[in-house]
């Protein structure tokens, strides 16, 4: 049986402070939160699946991964690949943005059974919206 997990990510402006939200159901569920004083709301996004994946890198189980960042969805699952063979650059010949995160991220995917699932967001989907909140509240403490 697959590991569920939900994250989200916020920011107060863009940039401006920020924050994530994670809920992950393994053996009971656990609810992680994080922030930064000035961030994006793409960067929130992506800490947010980074920092659901750390928690969970020893783990053997697959692992679907709900989010409602289609620029993370779409990152990790379609653009990667060219990003990595054009050395981190966009098709256009501009270094990729958010590069570190977009490493950090592709390590962790590489090393996992990870499905990646979109959801809409503000849908009503209890978890994702769960997500929000912790996403908003740590922004909100930066």
């Amino acid at each position: 049986m697959a590991i569920d997990v939900y994250t989200d990510g916020s920011c107060l402006g863009n940039p401006g402070p920020g924050g994530y939200g994670v809920v992950i159901f393994n053996n009971g569920k656990r609810e992680l939160s994080g922030g930064e004083k000035l961030t994006t709301n793409n960067k929130m996004e992506m800490m947010a699946a980074i920092v659901a994946l750390s928690e969970l890198k020893d783990c053997n189980e697959a692992i679907n991964l709900h989010t409602d960042s289609k620029y993370v969805i779409q990152g990790i699952t379609e653009w990667i690949n060219g990003w990595k063979r054009n050395g981190w650059k966009t098709a256009a010949r501009k270094p990729v943005k958010n590069a570190g995160f977009w490493v950090e991220l592709d390590r962790l995917n590489s090393s996992m059974n990870i499905k990646w699932i979109w959801v809409k967001g503000h849908s009503d989907n209890e978890w994702n919206e769960r997500c929000d909140v912790l996403a908003r509240t740590a922004a909100g403490n930066q």
